[in-house]
Order: structure tokens, then sequence, then C-alpha cells
């Protein structure tokens, strides 16, 4: 008798398991592609957001890359060139650099017999225009930091609008709201995931960029110092 108390025990324990289980409901899993097709039409701009910030950001970042790899040993080379009286030995050290640092150079030697402060005038000048070229199109990414963040919250709004109006004309449903007011987050969420992304690699490549000017301005100096103290001041 006990024995058959316990299998009915079991068995009802079991039963009330099923139940339960079949009662609750499966949490649906929804994936990262789900969400974006349902954050609507301005998902479009912030894709395109997107891949702009990643095409401009790695072509900043291999050209920056490429003005920054100057040869230790760059200014020693100038020097051997010009205590020896060898310009042309000089510019050709310049010309296989091909760095922003070796057209600053090119242009000191091309100017070398003219007077002092228009010789640094000049490689001032030309300082500027290779700063100028590395900073190309980096106001795409500022611009994508400031415009990613205003499309998500308009894709928001427009999301909500519609949501509102439907529950205006279906009738009211928590679950429907809940559902529709969490997608309607995606574009918000993405916008501003894409501008931060673009405001960090705005700083980064900026931050490289200064770099790049800290060695364009110190090569400078050490050929300018390499000029006075082998030819005679000039006024």
């Amino acid at each position: 008798m006990h024995l058959i108390s316990v299998l009915l025990l079991q068995a009802t324990d079991t039963a009330v398991k099923a139940v339960t289980q079949a009662a609750t409901p499966t949490p649906e899993k929804i994936s990262l592609f789900h969400l974006l097709r349902e954050g609507g039409l301005l998902m479009i701009p912030l894709l395109l957001c997107s891949l702009i910030l990643v095409y401009v950001f790695v072509e900043r970042l291999l050209v920056i890359k490429k003005a920054g790899a100057v040869d230790e040993k760059f200014i020693m080379r100038i020097r051997e060139q010009m205590v020896h009286r060898n310009l042309e030995g000089a510019k050709g050290v310049c010309r296989t650099s091909n760095t922003p640092v070796g057209h600053i150079i090119e242009k000191g030697l091309n100017l070398i017999d003219k007077p002092y402060d228009f010789v640094e005038k000049s490689m001032e000048n030309t300082g500027k225009l290779e700063v100028y070229k590395l900073e190309r199109n980096l106001t795409i990414l500022s611009t994508i930091a400031g415009i990613a963040p205003i499309f998500g919250f308009l894709g928001t709004i427009a999301g909500m609008i519609i949501l509102f109006f439907n529950v205006q004309h279906q009738g009211f449903s928590l679950e429907t709201i809940a559902g529709g007011i969490y997608t309607k987050m995606v574009t918000s969420a993405v916008g501003l995931i894409i501008g931060l992304l673009a405001y960090v690699g705005h700083a980064y490549l900026n931050a490289q960029i200064n770099k790049n000017v800290n060695r364009m301005e110190a090569a400078s100096v050490e050929f300018l110092d390499i000029v006075m103290e082998i030819t005679p001041v000039r006024q």
C-alpha cells in the first residue's frame, strides 16, 4: 500500500511539472539580424554611416602610419650629405623617404641658397600642406559622430509614433507595446554605437597626426641647425 502511494505521488508530481512547463511560454530567441531589420528604414543611413566610417578610418590610418615611418637615422644621413656639400645626395635621401618629413627637408634643400628666414618660412608652409593632407576626410568622421545618434533617435521616434497610432486603431495590448518599444529602441542604440566609434576613431587619428607634426617640427629644427652650422649666416 505504501509503495502504491509513493508511485501515485511521483506520477502526480510529474504531471504537475508537465502542465507547468506547457503553460510557461518559451522565451523567443531573437537574432541580431532580426533586431536590425525591425529598426526600420532609418537603419539604411545608419548602415551607410558605418560603412563610410570603417572605410575612412582604415584609409586614413594607413596614410598616417606611412607618413610616420621615418628612419631614425634620416637626419644623420642628411647631415652627412650636407657636410660633404652633396645636396643632390641629400635630396635623394628625402625622395627615398617619401614622407612628410622628407618633403619638408627637401623643400629646405631646394632653397638652401636663400636667406635663412625665407627657408624657414617655406618649410613651415610645406609642413602645413603636409598636415592638411594627413587631415583630409577627418571631418567625415566628426560628421558621422554627430549625425548617427540623431538618425538613431529619429528612427526611435518615428517607430513610437507608428506604434501608438496602431494602438489607437487596433486596441491596447501590453505585449504588443513592449515588443514594439524594444524593437524601435534598436535604432537609438545603433546610432549611439556608430557615433561613439566615429568619435573615438577621430580622436585616435588626430593623436597620430599630432605625433607626425611633432616629428616634422623636430626634423625641421635639426635641419635648420645643420644649415646654420655648415653655411654662412644669411639675412
